[in-house]
């Protein structure tokens, strides 16, 4: 497409889709957000859509002003304002997408709200959806029949990490076995910067409600640097419980590599435990929630990631 990309960046994004906007270069599109005294929204763009390729950026967190049901709603309506408009192809980017982690049934008659979200993306007529560490990548690209973009956020963790750890040898851990994959994507992304591949080890993780037991770990760990991968922490328990079990099998130290830092109620333990030495988060949950012992974490920006996916689909 020849005429250059138009961004947008819905209520509570706007600074993230300034961060794309720039890597671009390029300014973000202006558009009317009006609530209505009975609750009810709406959002137009103020310039023309017609045969324009046009990028929406909205990260799903809920938060105090916005659920994340408020989000996902007025960012669909967005959707479908600008297909309305005459707009030649709408893309989602979503540097947090919400209920990626209901992926599959668990119990009788559970919901599969991931293939919901799927189908309501679908509906506005989104064309394309670019998403950075999904819970599941398998489940996310099973989901959409529209296009998909799975952002990873590994080598920018690797490159940051690389100079703290030094000539210390590193494990790679993952909190459950179901991470293994995570895991290995990011021993990839180690080896192709540092030029050697580090081992692996992961954790037993058994959940029963909202109560998590197990606490063997699979792998060798004395006298390395552990570092333990999630795509996202809620919590904190699964990370606290994680890096205790690592320091108690012989780890010198524990890092914690996160890509959604959600940090609810209860995350400030990961630092009063003593057990975390250092955190690493992206910004894709913004305003960041941290919690006590701010100066313990490391953000990292993922703006250049979704510039980079706009530029590549922009030019096909």
């Amino acid at each position: 497409m020849s005429s250059e990309p138009v961004l947008f960046a819905l209520e509570g994004s706007q600074a993230f889709g300034h961060a794309v906007a720039s890597e671009l270069g390029v300014s973000l599109a202006a558009h009317e957000d009006r609530a209505f005294e009975d609750g009810e929204h709406k959002s137009r763009p103020l310039e023309s859509m017609r045969g324009r390729d046009v990028y929406v950026l909205h990260t799903l967190f809920g938060e105090e002003a916005l659920s994340v049901n408020d989000k996902l709603l007025r960012l669909l309506f967005f959707i479908a304002t600008i297909k309305d408009a005459g707009a030649k192809r709408v893309t989602a980017l979503l540097p947090y997408l919400s209920y990626a982690r209901k992926d599959r049934r668990v119990k009788h008659q559970d919901p599969v709200t991931t293939r919901y979200v799927a189908q309501l993306f679908e509906a506005m007529g989104v064309d394309c959806v670019v998403a950075l560490e999904v819970h599941n990548r398998g489940a996310f690209d099973n989901a959409f029949r529209c296009r998909t973009v799975h952002l990873e956020a590994h080598s920018l963790f690797v490159n940051t990490i690389i100079d703290r750890v030094g000539s210390e040898p590193v494990v790679i851990v993952s909190p459950d076995a179901g991470g293994t994959k995570r895991v290995d994507l990011f021993r990839d992304a180690w080896e192709a910067t540092a030029g050697e591949q580090p081992p692996t080890a992961f954790l037993e993780k058994r959940r029963t409600d909202d109560e998590i037991t197990g606490d063997a770990v699979v792998g060798d760990m004395t006298g390395r640097v552990a570092i333990i991968v999630d795509d996202m922490v809620a919590s904190g328990i699964t990370l606290l419980r994680a890096a205790e079990a690592c320091k108690n099998k012989g780890a010198t130290k524990v890092f914690g590599v996160i890509t959604h830092a959600l940090f609810g109620p209860g995350s400030e333990q990961l630092y009063r435990a003593g057990a975390m030495d250092q955190l690493f988060i992206t910004d894709s949950v913004t305003p960041q929630r941290a919690p006590d012992g701010q100066g313990q974490v490391t953000t990292l920006a993922v703006a250049g990631l979704f510039a980079q996916a706009v530029r590549e689909l922009h030019t096909d």
